[in-house]
């Protein structure tokens, strides 16, 4: 007899009762409705990690400025990452850099109206967490939430779902929606190879992730398209291409996601680390938009 619990690992979610700690109302940020562009800013170098240079405020102003420029362009929603604090930590961070985070975080919030996402690399999950909570973002990217794999910092080999949701009950950020990448980009899942992507999108939702990242194989790489379609069909909860979004790809994408993020097209040459350029960010969102809703 197969039980339940059993279900994520032949591909078939079980019902999302509450029993199941069914997330849905926690997307008080709309994926797919309201939002469905997310623009990933890479705030500067935290202190205390080798690249560091500016001081927090500074930080956080910059990050206020490329926030804004979005929102002007018309995204729908931000996305921080600390993607220029390498080479990253496995699975935590020290006080320095969830206070100037949630300083970066805070700053953007006052300085657009528009849903605000955290994510700290590297699966330093409970982090982001702490820092959403604490400065008013919606929801959260994390790493490692079901499954173990190689990352370039090392093995994650612990699944995150159950210490972060008791945490996220115990600190009362349960308005704070979790979005897991599944498979994610710059691993290897040897570890998991005999479980497929549908399968290991199935877990997160029945571990309660709010939302499920599908990627490419790294930053900028682009997400296939099987592979999208392949998640969308195990779970009943959001789905969001997480790597490689171009004008081009949106359109299609759209048919099958309900939202895309991205952090490398719209920079000058199309490179992450490289500067926000308002042409590029302004075509972005004019083939967002003429992407009719999801089927």
């Amino acid at each position: 007899m197969t039980s339940d619990r059993e279900d994520p690992a032949h591909g078939n979610p079980p019902s999302r009762d509450p029993g199941h700690g069914d997330p849905g109302h926690r997307d008080g940020v709309g994926f797919g409705e309201r939002v469905r562009l997310i623009g990933m800013v890479h705030v500067a170098a935290l202190p205390g990690t080798p690249r560091a240079v500016l001081p927090p405020a500074r930080i956080a102003s910059a990050a206020a400025d490329e926030a804004r420029l979005l929102e002007d362009a018309g995204f729908d929603a931000i996305l921080l990452e600390n993607m220029h604090d390498v080479p990253y930590l496995r699975g935590a961070v020290g006080p320095e850099i969830v206070a100037t985070l949630a300083e970066v975080v805070g700053t953007v919030r006052r300085a657009v109206s528009v849903p605000l996402g955290v994510q700290v690399l590297a699966a330093a999950n409970r982090e982001a967490l702490a820092v959403a909570h604490a400065a008013g973002a919606g929801f959260i990217r994390v790493e490692g939430f079901v499954f173990a794999s190689v990352a370039d910092e090392g093995l994650l080999d612990e699944a995150s779902a159950g210490p972060l949701l008791r945490y996220r009950r115990a600190i009362g950020a349960e308005s704070v929606a979790i979005l897991a990448d599944v498979k994610k980009k710059h691993s290897a899942h040897a570890l998991t190879a005999d479980v497929s992507l549908a399968e290991t999108a199935a877990a997160a939702e029945f571990f309660g992730a709010d939302g499920v990242i599908v990627t490419g194989a790294a930053t900028g790489a682009a997400t296939d398209r099987a592979d999208v379609e392949a998640v969308r069909r195990s779970v009943t909860r959001p789905v969001l291409v997480g790597s490689g979004v171009t004008p081009e790809s949106a359109p299609w994408l759209l048919e099958t996601a309900d939202a895309l993020i991205v952090g490398s097209w719209y920079k000058r040459d199309g490179h992450w680390s490289h500067p926000p350029d308002p042409a590029r960010a302004a075509e972005l969102v004019r083939a967002v938009r003429s992407a009719p809703p999801r089927r």
